[in-house]
Parts: structure tokens; sequence; C-alpha cells
């Protein structure tokens, strides 16, 4: 490059320049305006300013005369400078002015941004900040150059942000730290780079660094301006407090391509003038649309093929899900839909919180820095879709639904016609040939007629003429019209979709055809072909062989390879086939198979994951098919992650149909697995399920299990007293019954569940209880549990001498034992007690052992205690920081199990550690945060401390309201019996 101006003025390619100063401006305004003539008056302006001499052309022509001569020196053509009547001007190759190198390639990498290519497009805005070499023409201190001067150095700057977003997204965050720091101390009124900064630190886990970023701008804001920061500073804020973007650190901005979308059809035909005008509704701004239609109309085509079509516009995720608002199933909650998609984009189960709330924060959180296109196909109703709904411009989202959907805020609806005549015939023309319906165009016209005009049924007769080359499309139409409608039940399209079914079904082989029958009660979306083995009682390669047959046919569909599905009328066509009386026996046959390979599977795997539970695994005798038990159990995990979606489903099958034996040996077989997964809503359901058909049986046993698995999913759902009422209801039961295990078992976890709720007189009862028992049952795995849960009571209740009393025996018992986990518990207790008793140096010790085993062993929730024991421990001594980043890290762990009060108990300690480093503002606002999350949860104990909290961030400026608090706080901590009571008459005794 010849010429820069992407700092201090060069000319000639290296570091020469011009030296006299009205030159120097003249030169600078014609690079401003390269290949533009700038007018003499602009330029008098630019050098003279308000006060111009009578001879200011007359040196204007001096000034472009010494720069020719300047250019000769510097081996530059003096023809450079062109002169006209109305102005001068510079002509040189766009390659010759630094700036216009810079445009082009910010240009450059805007398109890689836009393609995905997001390392190119880094690499590319690297290249051209690396043309800048300072300020834009520094060092000329004409006012209308720098006001030209400050626009460059603004494009600067926003191209500077635009990388940040790209390195930040490419998970980069901790190499760019020092770099946006920089940038912020040159420019700390840019709220987008300051957010950026927020961003990367949270990124790598320094949160504490985060919000002193966010507290520094805000004192700059209103110094200097008299302003608060922006929403959306604010609200990142927010974000930083609540620990939401530590919980997926760097992959917040590290996104792997998600491709969930069903594959396109290839031959897509029609509905040419729908497709245009939604993709260009979606490139004016319009991101939700909205495709109705009636059964087999082809929305789900159309939804997918725009997807597929807009695709490279959405390269961060592209996704699907079938909300089953109009199928046998019932319609996904909110809550299921949001924990499926959340699957989709990469979170493990254990990630996924279990309070509905969470789960969509999370997902509006996975989704902030991504650009997506969404597919809920087979919407219920706009209440089933709405919280889906992703947040700001960035995000397509294309619903399908039979009904039109009214009240979705910027919902673009587009209802769907049946194709016309011309349209149909020609659909039929891809899958059949265009020749063949050239040459029976009225037959063709018939058919597509006796079709309903649906793309579905058209696609399913003509998929029988395509495999068929002797029959003649008036052969098709003839079956079409004289065969018996399967379907007569529907209205009048779908008993034309029924027709086009019956065609299918009547050329596949019998032993097909029952295949086919009897997979239309698989109540899931996918199956695989050990399935169809239980079902058609073959097997496993003959069962492959019949799958292969339906899937020639379009009665089944291979989803993946080795994974099927039916679509919804066909699996309803299926049904319908099993309906009649004549084939009851046969349709009971293949629901009782289906229910038991599931149940015996899942009972295998639980056998090997849940050790501590196998007596309450009380499946007896042998399944229908062991071989095929002993195979599918082999893939553990990965087979229950695959079905767990099905299950509530197969549970509500079992009770519909009267297997009630299965229908609570099934709940309770998939326990552990929902449990671990933080599934609790769909826990509840089966277990509520289960609960029934126990009561209708009249086994007691089996309520009292149902009871008792029930009330874990309330405990961890933070909702103690609907968990202590059912298990007290459990306990009854084992005790009238005599069943020593399950009672002492239930009576240790109903300690558990009043310790949480504060009731420790009903807690120490329960766990002497219990520890009794397991003591006269030499059962040292129960004695351990006991001992670990009645310290952390004792410890909560304040009566440390007995804690350490009883940690210590836990640690014993749990070496004996030799389980690392047990261990890891005792250490971490007994840390805990020494720390409240003073005993800081051993306290620590014990402690971090503690969080060692706890992290080797994967225990997150108990992480997360330690976690903030020693987080106390760290503030008690004054480095309120590193409290406040271990506070953030027990957050995640919080997180990450679902524990709703465990997170209020982290974010009340972390708003104390950023109290104490002066940050009064942010404490209170994550203070009253709990307060509303612990009040709606009910806790008692993190409610005390959220009002204290706030009471200690208001003593400097209120103490009328810090006194309301603290009152409160206290008269909440008598009723607990919480020793926390005695710190807070200690501060209103010094209020007076």
């Amino acid at each position: 490059m010849r010429f820069g101006i992407l700092g201090p003025l060069r000319v000639g390619g290296g570091e020469a320049t011009v030296t006299a100063g009205r030159d120097r401006i003249v030169l600078a305004m014609l690079l401003l305006r390269s290949g533009r003539l700038v007018p003499v008056e602009d330029l008098v302006d630019a050098v003279w300013e308000e006060r111009p001499p009578a001879t200011a052309r007359a040196q204007l022509q001096t000034c472009v005369s010494r720069l020719r001569r300047r250019f000769a020196e510097l081996g530059l053509a003096p023809e450079i400078i062109v002169t006209d009547p109305a102005g001068y001007g510079v002509r040189i190759a766009p390659s010759d002015l630094d700036a216009d190198a810079f445009a082009r390639g910010v240009d450059e990498a805007r398109a890689a941004v836009a393609a995905g290519r997001f390392a190119e497009a880094g690499e590319r805005f690297h290249a051209a900040l690396a043309l800048w070499r300072g300020p834009a023409l520094s060092g000329i201190p004409s006012r209308t150059v720098r006001r030209r001067a400050q626009t460059l150095d603004e494009q600067r700057l926003t191209a500077l942000e635009e990388c940040v977003d790209v390195e930040l997204r490419l998970g980069r965050a901790a190499e760019l730290i020092e770099e946006i720091t920089e940038s912020v101390d040159q420019h700390p009124l840019r709220e987008r780079l300051r957010g950026q900064l927020m961003l990367a630190l949270s990124s790598v886990g320094r949160q504490a660094d985060a919000l002193a970023v966010y507290r520094e701008g805000r004192r700059f804001y209103a110094d200097e301006l008299g302003i608060e920061p922006g929403a959306e500073l604010q609200e990142l804020h927010q974000r930083v407090l609540a620990g939401d973007l530590a919980l997926s650190g760097a992959e917040e901005h590290s996104f792997t391509p998600v491709r969930a979308l069903p594959r396109a059809i290839g031959d897509f035909t029609g509905r040419q003038q729908t497709l245009s005008r939604l993709v260009k509704e979606v490139e004016a701004g319009a991101r939700i649309q909205l495709i109705d239609g009636m059964a087999g109309s082809g929305k789900t085509t159309v939804a997918v093929h725009v997807a597929t079509v807009l695709a490279d516009d959405y390269p961060d995720a592209q996704l699907y899900i079938d909300l089953h608002g109009h199928s046998e199933r019932t319609p996904l909650t909110p809550a299921v839909a949001v924990a499926t998609l959340l699957r989709q984009l990469g979170v493990p189960d254990e990630r996924v919180p279990a309070n509905q709330d969470d789960r969509l924060a999370r997902w509006r959180s996975e989704l902030a820095g991504r650009r997506a296109v969404l597919v809920l196909d087979n919407a219920a109703s706009a209440d089933q879709v709405t919280p889906l709904l992703p947040n700001g411009s960035h995000c397509l989202v294309l619903i399908t639904s039979r009904r039109r959907l009214v009240g979705v805020d910027e919902g673009r609806p587009s209802s769907l016609p049946v194709l016309d005549t011309d349209e149909g015939v020609e659909l039929l023309g891809r899958v059949v040939g265009a020749e063949r319906v050239a040459a029976e165009p009225e037959a063709a016209t018939e058919v597509v007629r006796r079709c309903g005009h649906l793309p579905l049924a058209i696609r399913l007769a003509g998929a029988r003429l395509a495999h068929r080359p002797r029959w003649r499309i008036a052969d098709l139409a003839e079956r079409l019209s004289t065969r018996p409608d399967p379907l007569a039940e529907f209205e009048a399209g779908e008993r034309s979709v029924g027709r086009a079914f019956a065609l299918s079904y009547a050329q596949v082989s019998p032993v097909a055809q029952r295949a086919f029958r009897l997979l239309g009660l698989h109540p899931g979306v996918r199956f695989d072909n050990s399935v169809a083995a239980v079902l058609a009682e073959l097997p496993q390669p003959e069962a492959q062989d019949l799958l292969d047959e339906l899937v020639d046919a379009h009665l089944v569909e291979e989803a993946e390879p080795g994974r099927y599905r039916l679509h919804d009328l066909v699996r309803e066509y299926a049904r319908t086939l099993l309906a009649g009386p004549e084939r009851a026996v046969e349709r009971r046959g293949g629901i009782e198979r289906l229910l038991d390979h599931h149940l015996y599977v899942a009972t295998a795997i639980a056998h090997e994951r849940e050790l501590s539970g196998l007596r309450s695994l009380i499946v007896v005798g042998e399944p229908l098919r062991p071989d095929l038990v002993m195979l599918v159990a082999k893939q553990g995990r990965a087979w229950l992650d695959e079905n767990l979606a099905a299950w509530t489903a197969l549970v509500r099958l079992a009770e519909t149909e009267g297997f009630l034996r299965y229908c609570w040996q099934l709940a309770r077989a998939c326990w552990y697995a929902q449990f671990e997964g933080g599934r609790l809503d769909e826990l509840i359901e089966t277990h509520t399920i289960g609960l029934r058909a126990a009561e209708e049986l009249g086994d007691e046993r089996a309520v009292g299990m149902m009871l008792n698995y029930l009330a874990s999913a309330h405990y961890r759902l933070g909702d103690f007293p609907t968990s202590i009422r059912v298990m007290e209801r459990s306990l009854d039961i084992f005790r009238h019954l005599g069943l020593r295990y399950e009672y002492r078992n239930t009576l240790g976890n109903l300690g558990t569940a009043y310790a949480a709720n504060f009731q420790f007189r009903l807690a120490r009862e329960s766990y002497d209880a219990a520890r009794s028992l397991a003591t006269r049952m030499r059962d040292t795995t129960a004695l351990a549990n006991e001992l670990n849960n009645l310290t952390m009571t004792l410890l909560l209740w304040g009566r440390y001498d007995e804690a350490l009393r009883f940690a210590r025996l836990h640690l014993r018992v749990a070496r004996e034992g030799g389980d690392t986990r047990r261990i890891g518990n005792a250490l971490g207790h007994l840390g805990m007690v020494r720390h409240r008793m003073g005993d800081v140096a051993p306290a620590a010790r014990l402690l971090r052992v503690a969080l060692r085993i706890k992290r080797q062993v994967g225990a997150r929730f108990g992480e997360g205690e330690v976690l903030n024991e020693i987080g106390m421990m760290e503030r008690e001594a004054g480095r309120a920081e590193q409290a406040a980043d271990l506070h953030s890290a027990a957050l995640v762990a919080m997180t990450e199990v679902g524990d709703r009060i465990g997170q209020c108990g982290s974010r009340n300690l972390l708003a104390r550690a950023i109290l104490d480093q002066g940050d009064v503002t942010s404490a209170l606002d994550l203070h009253r945060r709990v307060l509303v999350d612990a009040t709606e949860l009910g806790s008692r104990h993190e409610q005390g401390r959220a009002l204290e909290g706030i009471a200690r961030c208001l003593l400097p400026t209120d103490q009328a309201a810090a006194r309301a608090h603290l009152i409160r706080a206290l008269s909440l901590f008598r009723e607990i019996e919480s020793p926390m009571q005695y710190e807070v008459e200690r501060l209103l005794a010094e209020l007076g």
C-alpha cells in the first residue's frame, strides 16, 4: 500500500510522510475521499477553518504543487493528484490505500460470519485490524480532518467488537481478555465492549472480575453522563450475578454445529408460491412462521424444506422436535419439550435443570449467541409453543399445527390447502415417472382425487405404482375406488389417506402385515429391530427383514440407521387394524410383550446402576424374551437415554390397557434414570400413575414403594412439605406390613426431608430410629447413610459437639466399608463441623481432601457443599474475591444437579462475598432475587439469610429498613431453630 491514513499519515509505502502542515491537511482530505473530487471550498475550510485568507485558492495550488514534487521524490506519479475546475482529487488503485483494504477485509469477514465460517472470519477480522497503526490521521489538528477520521476510528471499534464476538463464539475467551481490557480502558463508554469483557471473564470462571468491570462502568456512566448502564448491560450483569454464564463456561460461545432436521424430500413438488413467500418473509425479518393445515397436507414437509433452504443462514443449530399436539401421545409440556431441545444442543441430562423456569432460562441462554433455525412440529396450542420461542432476531422458528394458532406474538400465519389438481398430478409424476402420467392423464387425475389431493396420500399411493411397472395408473385408481375404507371415522380428506395406506398394506407379506399392525402399539417416536422382534415374536434377523420390507412399502420410515418410526397417520391406521374384536387377543398379547420387554431391560440396567436399591427392584419371574433382554441390556445407559422419552407413554399404556402390575413396576424400574437425569416432571407422572395402579391392585407394598420414590421428586424440587406428607404415608404402610428394610429406608429418607424443612427434632428422631434398625440388621451401608444425614442435621441445628461425634463415627464406618464416596461425605461434614467450631486449620485440610474425593467420584452436589464452606472460610479471612469465585463454582454445581435450595444458598453466600468487596448494589440485587426464589420454594432458612443479607446492604444508608428486614429474618430463624438467629440478634443489638 502506497498511502496510509489508519494511523499517522504515510506516503510511498514506508515510513515517509509529508511534513508541511497545510500540505498534510490537503493530502489527508483527498485521501479521506479517495476516488472523488474534493471541492475547493471544503479544502479551504479544512486548512483555514473560520478565517481563510483572500489568497486561499492560490495557496491551495501551491500546496498541491509541493505534494506533486514530494510524490516524485518518493517514486510516485505526480498525476495521482488530479485537478478539476470544481476541486482536486486523488486517483489510486483500491490496493493503494490502507483504509480501502481495511473496508474490504471487514466486508469479507462479515460475509464469512454470514456463511458460518467463523474461523475464516476471525482470520480476516484480525488481518483487517492489523492494518491500523494508531488513531486515524493522528497528528493532524484540522477539525474537519478530525471529524472524518473519527468515523474511521468508529469503524475500527465496530470491527473489533464483531471480531470479539467471533472469537468468543470460537471459545477463545482466555486469549482475548488482555486485548478487550485495553480497549475498554481506552473507550470506557462503549457498552458492547464492556459486555464482551464481562462475557470473556465469566467464560473462564472469573465472575468476580466480570462484576468489577460492571461496577467500574456503572460508576463511570454515572460520573460522566449521569445515567445508568443500558438495559442489555444490566441484563448481562444479572446473568453474571445469578451464575447463568458460568453454567456452560467457554461453551457459552463455542458451539458445535447441531444438525437435527429430518431429511428434506428431494422431489419437493408444489407449494412453490408458498415456499417463495415464506423465504422472502423470513429474509425480510419475519422470524416466527406459523404453518397450519389438515393432516397429511404437507406442513412438516414445507417447514423442513424452508429450514433446509435457509440452513446456511443459521449455521449454529438446526433443531427439530415433534410436540405431539395431534397424536395418540399426550402433547409434550414446555418443560419436556425444552429438555429434549437442550439435549439436541448437547446439554447432558445432568445439566438440564429440573424446574421448568430454570430449563427455559437455560434454553434461552444456550440460544443467546447462536443463529439457529427451530422447527416446532405438530403443535397443540399457542400456550405449548410460546415458552419455547427464543429471544432476539437471530433465530428462525417454524411452527406447524393442525389448528390455527392464535396468540403467538409476531407469528406470521400460513394455512396450507390441499394441492390443486395440477400440483397433485405433478407430484404423482415425480413418484411414478412423468412418462406414465403423461400416458394416462385422466387416470392420474382420478388417483389424485381419490387421495384427497393430500401430498402424503399421493406419495404413498404412487409408491405402489413405482414398484410395479406393469400396473397401469388406471389399475391404481380402480383399487382406490373399490377397496373398503379402513379409516372411515376420519373426515373425507383423511379417508383418502386410509385408501392409500390400505393399498400399501395389502402389498406386503402376511407376516409383515402382522408386524406392521403390532408396531402401531408402540407409543414412542422411534424403535429398533429388537422391539419389532418382541412384538412379532420372531428372531432379530427375521424381524429386520420385515422392517426392510415395510420400509420399502413406505409403511415404516428409517429415521436413521437402525432406528425406525411410523408417521402419525400410518400409526393410526395400524391401530385401526387391531381395533376389532377379532384382533383383541393379538392386540393384548402385543401390548404385554412390549411392556414386558421394556420392564426387564430397564430392571437389568438398574441392577447395574442402582446398587443400593436392589431390594426394591422386586420384578419376579422370567421375561418373555430373555434372549433379547440380555442382548439389549448390554447397551446400558445409552438404551435408557434413547427410551426415556417414551417411558411415560409406556406407563400410561399399561394403565389404560389394565396391565396394572407392569404399570407400577415400569415406574419403579426407571426411577433412578429419571431422578439422576433431572426428569422430575416425568418421574412424578409415571409414579403417580404407578401409585394409582398399585392402589387398584390392593398391593400395599407397591403403594408404599411408589409413595417413597414419588416423594424423591418433590424433595429434589424443594417441595419439602409435600415430600414429607407422601413419605409419612409410605412409612405407615411399611410399618403395618412389617417390612423392616423398606421401613428403615423410608425412615431415613423422611429424616432427610424433615431436616431440609428445618424440622430438626423430627429429623433427629427419624435418624435415630433408622440408625438403630440399621445396627440391628447389621447393614453398614444404611448405617453410614444415617450417620451422614444425622451429622448434617446437627450441623444445621447448631449442635456442633454432637455433630462432631457422629461425623467421626461416620468416618470410621465409611473407612471400614471402603466406600470412597462415603469417605468423602464424612470428611466434608467433619470439616464443616470443625469450621463452625472455630478450628480453621484442620477444617481447611479436611475440606480440601473432601473436595478432591468428591470431584474424583463426580459428586456434584457434595462438591458444591464443600466449595461453599471453603468460600465462607475465605471470606472470613478477608479474601472476599476468592470467596466469590468459590461460591460461583458452587452455584454451577447446584444448578447442574437441579437443587434449587442449593442454588439459593450459593447465591446468598455469593452476595455476601460481593458485599465484602464493596459492591452493595450487586449484592442487594442478588439477595432480593434469592428472597423471591426462596419464598416461592418455601425455604425459610434461605429466606432468612436473604433478609439478613439485604439488611447488611441497607445498614449504611437506611437503618430503619435494615432493622425491619432483620426482624423478619429473626422470626424465620427462630421458627426453624437455626443458629443464625444469634447473629441476627447481635446485629439488632448493635442498631440499638
